[in-house]
């Protein structure tokens, strides 16, 4: 998966939008206003933070060398996945999840919101 992909995918989501607000270089994808993805797009190897279950993100890291706890993040809730070090699809799967938790966070109003959206 490309940056240029990687955008794109995390930017098809209801209500999702690319801020900056750490500087130009780190692209945060967000859900009415709650992050979901944290990328520097330009950076080598590829990176992602996600938002993952607990228990899951354990798991995800026992299971694959390219999934370390969450750089700069609350590890217990967020994984640091290299893009290359899993498939596609599979890179999907966790940005659809991670978008999902954050969505399932979000007061019933707005989640309201987003299915008629």
């Amino acid at each position: 998966m490309t940056p240029k992909e990687l955008r794109a995918f995390c930017l098809r989501f209801n209500a999702s939008a690319e801020e900056f607000p750490f500087g130009p270089e780190a692209s945060v994808f967000k859900v009415l206003g709650k992050m979901f993805a944290l990328s520097s797009l330009d950076a080598r190897p590829l990176k992602v933070n996600l938002k993952c279950d607990p228990d899951e993100a354990v798991r995800l890291r026992e299971e694959h060398e390219a999934v370390a706890p969450g750089w700069h993040m609350n590890k217990r809730h967020w994984n640091t996945v290299t893009v290359s070090g899993l498939p596609d699809a599979r890179v999907r799967e966790l940005i659809e999840d991670s978008y999902d938790l954050v969505v399932a966070g979000l007061p019933r109003a707005e989640r309201l919101r987003l299915d008629r959206g």
